[in-house]
């Protein structure tokens, strides 16, 4: 895969498992995931396979206490693998210090090969971006600071933005977007 400028990213070389991978950046209540869900309902209907990561802050348990793979890790396991006839789960314990946190392109390595892969968080990594803004939205935008942002989704035009603008009440729309940036 190619970054914005259609140059390789060596410093990624996961990026070439998938078709297309895509950040969608923004602050806390933006609409992100929401967003994100509805991208996901227009992709799949059109038979492509989506995957997505997204980026936690901290601790956080996705297991439910009391449970078999909950017990497992509890008891010390560091990988717990859960698998039936209709998914499969992989958990894997990381209990070193913040900064051995796995960086995106492991975790695009970890995925299977996808159409286009969706990234909530890692803002700073060097995939393309599309940027979630609302009216009303006190902080600056991201686009003035990061590079990697090439369109914004917003609910109001912005001036002096010389980006693409897209309306984030036209999922389809944005999904077009999405869809005219495949690789063919």
């Amino acid at each position: 895969m190619s970054d914005h400028r259609g140059h390789p990213d060596p410093s990624m070389p996961a990026l070439s498992r998938h078709g297309l991978v895509i950040g969608l950046a923004g602050f806390s209540g933006s609409g992100k995931t929401t967003l994100a869900e509805k991208l996901i309902a227009h992709l799949t209907a059109r038979g492509l396979r989506i995957a997505t990561i997204k980026h936690a802050h901290h601790d956080f348990d996705p297991d439910t206490p009391g449970k078999d793979s909950w017990r497992h890790r509890q008891a010390g396991a560091k990988q717990v693998l859960i698998s039936s006839s209709r998914r499969r789960v992989h958990f894997t314990e990381t209990p070193g210090p913040e900064d051995d946190e796995a960086d995106l392109n492991t975790l695009l390595g970890e995925l299977a090969p996808a159409d286009l892969v969706l990234v909530e968080g890692f803002k700073n990594d060097p995939i393309p971006k599309i940027e979630i803004r609302r009216q009303g939205m006190e902080h600056p935008p991201l686009y003035e600071s990061r590079p990697h942002i090439i369109a914004i989704a917003t609910d109001h035009p912005l001036t002096d933005c010389p980006l693409p603008q897209l309306d984030l009440n036209d999922p389809m729309l944005i999904t077009n977007f999405l869809l005219g940036m495949m690789p063919s």
